[in-house]
């Protein structure tokens, strides 16, 4: 449809559209071993930031994101982190470390995410059911705990906005049979992005939830049911981020937005937005 995309256009490709452009920045992403997490690593080395900080569970896949980024622009620091976002000692010395060697933060991309086979829930095993639950909640609520103080930092100390992404699902407001775990814990996310946003605006952070579009990924690719829709580029994604964190979008905060809408649409409707306290989690009698 007209107001919709599949793949990166040029209003949020910082590649061939310089005003995307947000150096000096420190942007931090988990999952950003391949799939979604890599591609919005890749546009924010387009877009010319100070320092990516790249998190996953297997450094081989950083080593590859690294070397894509370095080919993009090779003036962009990129640090590495091997971890865990549902272990609370390895995000605590991940925080350690980049508020020693950067002493700032200016995006949080909480993208790491988990699925599981889809089952019924009396078939579900419990230990990989919940393994959903703390990857997809517990691992962005362990990076917001950890980071929101040096956020706010950042914020004050340069009297700007900082951004937090938090890479949630259509699936959130979603029931498909099945897809308990998933469903819910973007859900939860969903939620949880509009606490940050209350208890932290005011302090200069944005906080958004993200639908990432329909992207093949290891979590997707054998699920025949989805299948179908998973007609979006990563670079949407990439794009789409890279977009939000530019100008200070501070009407979307606590808000869910969709990759896959047209932003200068989605700009139009700003006042709408705004006066019905729409694109958020809640009851409607």
């Amino acid at each position: 449809m007209e107001n919709l995309h599949n793949d990166i256009y040029p209003a949020i490709d910082p590649s061939v559209t310089k005003s995307l452009h947000q150096p000096g920045k420190v942007v931090l992403i988990t999952g950003a071993g391949r799939g979604l997490g890599r591609s919005i690593a890749e546009q924010y080395a387009y877009a010319c930031v100070a320092s990516i900080i790249i998190c996953a569970r297997t450094s081989t896949e950083l080593d590859e994101v690294e070397a894509s980024i370095n080919k993009i622009n090779s003036a962009v620091k990129v640090t590495k982190f091997q971890l865990d976002v549902t272990s609370e000692t390895a995000v605590k010395q991940c925080f350690e470390a980049v508020k020693e060697k950067e002493g700032r933060l200016d995006v949080l991309v909480n993208n790491a995410g988990a699925s599981l086979e889809w089952v019924s829930i009396d078939e579900s095993e419990p230990g990989k059911w919940w393994n959903v639950m703390e990857v997809n909640l517990k691992g962005p609520y362990l990076l917001l705990q950890a980071f929101l103080p040096l956020l706010v930092e950042t914020a004050r100390s340069n009297n700007t906005v900082v951004d937090v992404v938090n890479i949630s699902s259509i699936a959130a407001l979603l029931t498909f049979p099945q897809s308990s775990a998933y469903q819910l814990s973007k859900a939860a996310l969903l939620r949880l992005t509009e606490f940050v946003d209350v208890e932290y605006k005011d302090k200069g952070v944005n906080a958004v939830g993200l639908h990432p579009g329909g992207v093949v990924t290891k979590l997707s690719e054998n699920n025949d049911a989805i299948r179908p829709y998973l007609i979006d580029t990563p670079a949407l994604c990439g794009g789409f981020t890279v977009w939000l964190t530019k100008g200070a979008r501070t009407w979307l905060g606590g808000r869910y937005a969709a990759v896959t809408w047209n932003v200068d649409k989605l700009l139009s409707m700003e006042e709408e937005i705004v006066k019905g306290d729409k694109l958020k989690v809640k009851l409607v009698v």
